[in-house]
């Protein structure tokens, strides 16, 4: 019988394999890591993630994480009535808050319509995107999503549902490069794209 870890190294190690980017040498070594080093503290980490998915959570307006029931950024009365902005993900939206170019609130659809892996208008959250516009009257609805083929058939797709509403609706220019997303884009570039925003 050929050797190998024991099986609670196994366990640990498969476990790792499911966070995106690790293989089943990463996974290992991040296991070694964990297990062998003298800073390692694997109690604390397990710790602080069990405590961080019972306390975070989708905030109820824009889908980005929150402990209360709406997050920091929807729960600024300042913000409410400015302009809107859309994004794919609930991780777009802090690199353009710290861009320090947008004073609005934010909506994360959770995605982008993806036909082939069967992610259609029902899957993410336009719903809700259609109810705010109607409820809050929004000064401008901002579509900030990725300049891939997906991201351009999500972009026209909520331009055509939303246009008859009568809220101004613009899309972020295209300072990001095609195919990649906002959470890559540096500073700068997050600033030229929001400012050279256009009619969508």
């Amino acid at each position: 019988m050929p050797l190998d870890y024991p099986v609670p190294f196994n366990q640990l190690t498969r476990e790792l394999r499911r966070l995106p980017g690790l293989g089943p040498r990463s996974a290992e070594r991040c296991a070694l890591w964990l297990l062998g080093h003298k800073d390692a503290r694997p109690a604390q980490l397990a710790e602080a993630i069990t405590c961080a998915a019972a306390a975070i959570h989708p905030c109820r307006e824009c889908g980005f994480f929150a402990e209360e029931e709406l997050c920091s950024i929807c729960s600024q009365t300042v913000r409410q009535g400015k302009e809107l902005c859309v994004v794919e993900q609930a991780t777009d939206i802090l690199p353009l808050e710290r861009s320090g170019v947008f004073g609005g609130l934010y909506h994360a659809l959770g995605g982008r319509l993806a036909p082939l892996d069967h992610i259609g208008p029902d899957q993410l959250r336009i719903v809700s995107l259609l109810r705010r516009i109607e409820k809050n009257r929004p000064a401008e609805v901002i579509l900030a999503l990725s300049a891939d083929v997906e991201g351009e058939a999500t972009t026209n797709y909520l331009t055509e549902i939303i246009a008859p509403l009568g809220i101004p609706l613009t899309r972020i220019a295209h300072g990001l490069p095609a195919g990649g997303g906002l959470e890559h884009a540096d500073q700068l570039t997050l600033q030229r794209a929001l400012t050279g925003r256009r009619p969508a």
